[in-house]
């Protein structure tokens, strides 16, 4: 099954989480990028790096007919990054904002720069819960399973739960 749209994950666990994430999607808005859903916001806890603080997640669906290359959107995101404080001093560990380009239609590509679909999309049900919410029956075109088959069979037992503000 071909998909026709763009899946970007967005993740922030420092500072004003919500708001970092309401910026980096004005930031795609702003960046020519055709934002046509968001998914809920999750609170996820921290993956591989633990002595961190909880993550905010959520999956922005992008339209599909973008003139933009896979690089071209992928630019675009790090730009937002940066813009909104992203520093890249220590792997996998806190950030104000993380903008993953997880699916650009039915593209498998790997490069130096970027790999698609997201090399680690599947394993993760921070990634997989949102997504599922906006596009269960996407299939990834590598492993040729919709989204919600990945996440019936997912074995990262994570919490992912709705985000309740205070």
């Amino acid at each position: 099954m071909l998909h026709a749209h763009l899946y970007v994950g967005l993740g922030s666990n420092l500072g004003d989480r919500a708001g970092h994430l309401l910026l980096a999607v004005r930031g795609m808005l702003a960046a020519g990028l055709c934002v046509t859903r968001l998914s809920s916001i999750y609170e996820t806890e921290p993956m591989d790096v633990l002595d961190q603080p909880p993550f905010l997640n959520m999956v922005a669906e992008l339209k599909g007919d973008t003139p933009f290359t896979p690089e071209q959107v992928l630019a675009r995101l790090l730009r937002i990054e940066y813009a909104l404080g992203r520093r890249r001093d220590r792997a996998k560990g806190p950030r104000t904002i993380d903008l993953d380009l997880l699916l650009y239609r039915d593209t498998q590509q790997e490069t130096e720069l970027l790999t698609l679909p997201h090399p680690r999309l599947h394993l993760r049900r921070f990634v997989l819960t949102p997504l599922a919410e906006l596009a269960p029956e996407v299939e990834h075109p590598k492993l040729k399973q919709t989204v919600q088959q990945l996440l019936a069979d997912l074995r990262d037992d994570a919490s992912v739960r709705l985000w309740q503000p205070e």
